[in-house]
């Protein structure tokens, strides 16, 4: 994982710039679940009035709320002026103050719905509530929809037009965080796979320089099969899950992290549902983690064993034409290829079995707020939208999960093949020129080579093969050393 990062470090402005898109795309996300809650509750169920306070209202409304609203009359009157026609218009823009008038204009304007603006002249508005049960602040908020509905129908508005005037402007919205939303993925992924591709790249042309400079010593030691595995599987296993972490790992908890955000906003009462689901998929993924996990670090020795295998036996077509050996060869290569194709099918049914049980628990968390929701809405507590917004964050909370976790599957084998590709980086080859020579002093170069009294032993040998060797190599002469067996 480390090493993984530290090939991203090369990369930090492409890095911190998927980081902002992905805030963006994030953010747009995030934000969509909510207008649809508004079409639903507000559009729909509310004929697109927003609160309990009307854009206009008549001058006999005014009187009896002003007369009921004591404490907040100035704040009534300075947030209306009159028109011409005798009714009021509403000027006030502030988010704030408009906040505390539809606070103080809750209560009044669900009494005039319920019961018109003569009959509760004397009644205190919360004694006169009572009469309906115990009504919740949800309820009482719909009464008040209800009576500035009736206002606008009193006046003559067409109410009709208010509601699709509202869908058109939340829709419109809507469509304009989706191309925000879209723009700033594809901008993500694309400065993903350029990344990724840079530091494959970087990887493949530092790997084929360290291994030009190997001498047979270092060849032996990781083979022929082994560095081609290296430079093309490994590499490939680091590139794509470099496009993984960049689209992925930093999302899911961007999201994640939102959508727990706006699930604590919306006072559902069913945030329990969403650490069942968690729980659920934590306990499934460490299971399965814990399952396939010895099968993902061996994979990359099987792929270095099919590959040996390959190439002996390519190299070695005359020879094993010679002496007969066909069947001996494809009993060999077949042995291989079955040892990495029964690994890869045991991981490969382990991680399609995740799916499933996965489409299994996000249909019961569905089926659980369904369930609950009802009951909320049932009571007056909850309206449809802020349930259907509670399904979708509750996805996306469990989605970034699913997300992390099953990244985290995957960084095993690119772990191993970041230590495979860093142990090539870092071998020490054991011919190697000096970093100060002096080619520039040579004058009348002649390519006479003189050996005096040199000796030589094989590495981790503990004598000399040969000592006190003399000889002169001449140009255009092939100079060897011949022993006792020739």
């Amino acid at each position: 994982m480390f090493k993984i990062l530290k090939y991203l470090k090369e990369s930090k402005a492409a890095v911190a710039a998927i980081i902002a898109l992905l805030v963006l795309q994030a953010y747009c996300d995030l934000a969509l679940p909510q207008f649809t809650a508004d079409i639903v509750d507000v559009g729909i169920g509310q004929g697109g009035i927003e609160n309990a306070v009307p854009e206009r209202m008549r001058k006999e409304t005014m009187e009896t709320l002003s007369v009921y609203m004591e404490e907040t009359k100035t704040l009534l009157m300075d947030s209306y002026r009159q028109r011409e026609d005798g009714s009021y218009e509403l000027v006030q823009e502030d988010e704030e103050i408009l906040s505390k008038l539809n606070e103080s204009m809750e209560v009044p304007m669900a009494m005039l719905a319920m019961s018109g603006s003569g009959s509760w002249k004397d009644a205190d508005f919360k004694e006169a509530l009572s009469d309906y049960g115990d009504m919740s602040d949800s309820m009482i908020s719909q009464m008040a929809i209800a009576g500035v509905r009736a206002e606008y129908e009193a006046l003559g508005i067409n109410t009709a037009s208010v509601q699709t005037g509202y869908l058109l402007r939340k829709g419109g919205m809507m469509l304009a965080l989706s191309v925000f939303m879209m723009a700033a993925s594809i901008l993500a992924g694309l400065l993903s796979a350029r990344t990724s591709a840079r530091i494959g790249r970087n990887l493949r042309e530092r790997v084929f320089h360290k291994v030009v400079s190997f001498s047979d010593t270092e060849m032996d030691k990781f083979s022929t099969a082994s560095l081609i595995t290296r430079s093309t599987n490994d590499i490939q296993q680091i590139q794509m899950v470099s496009v993984m972490l960049l689209r992925m790992v930093l999302y899911a908890p961007i999201v994640g992290i939102g959508g727990v955000i706006k699930v604590v906003n919306t006072r559902t009462g069913m945030g329990w549902i969403i650490v069942v689901a968690v729980c659920s998929i934590m306990l499934l993924v460490l299971t399965l983690m814990a399952v396939a996990m010895p099968k993902f670090k061996i994979m990359q020795t099987l792929v270095d064993k099919l590959n040996l295998v390959s190439r002996e036996i390519l190299t070695g077509i005359p020879v094993i034409r010679a002496f007969s050996r066909e069947k001996y060869e494809e009993e060999r290569f077949d042995k291989a290829n079955k040892e990495l194709m029964k690994t890869q099918l045991f991981t490969n049914r382990v991680m399609t079995f995740m799916m499933p049980v996965m489409m299994m628990i996000m249909n019961g968390v569905t089926v659980m707020i369904v369930w609950f929701g009802a009951m909320g809405i049932d009571a007056g507590n909850l309206q449809v939208g802020d349930m259907l917004a509670f399904i979708t964050y509750t996805m996306q909370i469990v989605m970034a999960f699913l997300m992390i976790t099953m990244i985290s599957i995957m960084l095993p084998r690119a772990g191993v093949a970041a230590e495979r590709i860093e142990e090539v980086l870092h071998m020490e080859t054991a011919i190697r020129d000096k970093e100060a020579t002096m080619d520039k002093c040579l004058e009348n170069v002649k390519g006479i080579v003189r050996f005096e009294n040199v000796s030589f032993r094989y590495p981790g040998a503990d004598e000399n093969a040969l000592e006190g060797i003399d000889f002169t190599a001449n140009p255009g002469e092939t100079t060897a050393v011949i022993g006792s067996t020739g």
